[in-house]
């Protein structure tokens, strides 16, 4: 036991935050690694790790939104994120682990802290130019930040910073477009676009599309990836396929599409890249 390599994932509140880390739980795993995952309660990063393949220990804890404007929440969720630092602390003081890698999100403060308190090694990777606010609060405390674009390292202003550029899920690449066409009740006889509003979804996206809705369906088949709760039943119909999110079929789903909106992160834009680019 004592031998074990172990590593604790953290990330969430957005898929976004954590399909990073659903690209290197794998080969971690593959490579002897004991591996585990420290999120929320309810956030999307709890269905994404326990719908995966493969058991992954889940460690739920209590989390708060760092907020830039006023809010009445602005006042208790500092006393989750204090709980939340008490309870990660405590969950990696049992794991030893030799690791803990953080990929953003407010989840991953209070892990972040409670690893430094444990003096395990923090490697956070940041995948947008410029530093969101729980990474800015959480960076230092880690010993190493890997970042997607190396244009980010003039804004940290710190020697942790090291340029590995996009991290993206290897199952992506092996979408079966006829199993796409499947899950929507799709033909190949007509385009397909694809709309994406990331797993929180975009009301206005939504707004947008639905409003112009049967002019779009004169040229295109529509997947619409609507995000949590967004879905509306009353727009339902033939060559209309709403979902609030899809993971296990994505890489299906993006082969059969002919042409991708979205209002993306720079993790969903690198994926789209690296699956277009396997045609080219």
């Amino acid at each position: 036991m004592g031998k074990e390599k172990r590593i604790l994932f953290t990330g969430g509140g957005t898929a976004g935050h954590v399909t990073v880390n659903l690209a290197l739980l794998p080969r971690f795993i593959n490579e002897g690694w004991q591996v585990g995952y420290m999120g929320s309660k309810e956030g999307i990063e709890r269905q994404l790790v326990t719908g995966l393949d493969v058991d992954v220990p889940y460690y739920a804890i209590s989390t708060g939104k760092l907020r830039r404007y006023f809010d009445w929440k602005n006042f208790k969720d500092p006393f989750k994120v204090l709980k939340g630092i008490f309870q990660a602390c405590s969950v990696i003081r049992k794991l030893k682990p030799n690791v803990v890698f953080s990929k953003g999100g407010f989840v991953t403060v209070p892990v972040v802290l409670g690893a430094w308190l444990n003096r395990v090694p923090v490697v956070i990777h940041e995948s947008d130019i410029t530093p969101g606010l729980a990474n800015k609060i959480a960076i230092p405390f880690a010993s190493k930040v890997c970042t997607t674009f190396p244009e980010t390292q003039s804004h940290l202003n710190t020697e942790k910073a090291e340029y590995v550029g996009a991290i993206v899920r290897e199952e992506l690449k092996q979408g079966d477009s006829q199993k796409g066409y499947q899950l929507c009740e799709f033909t190949d006889q007509k385009p397909v676009l694809l709309i994406m509003g990331g797993s929180l979804g975009s009301q206005r996206i939504n707004e947008v599309v639905r409003n112009h809705l049967s002019t779009l369906l004169e040229q295109f088949q529509i997947v619409h990836i609507c995000g949590k709760g967004q879905v509306d039943p009353s727009f339902d119909q033939a060559g209309y396929r709403q979902f609030e999110y899809i993971h296990q079929e994505l890489p299906d789903v993006m082969s059969m599409a002919d042409l991708v909106i979205s209002r993306a992160g720079s993790n969903s834009i690198f994926e789209f890249f690296a699956h277009v680019h396997r045609f080219l």
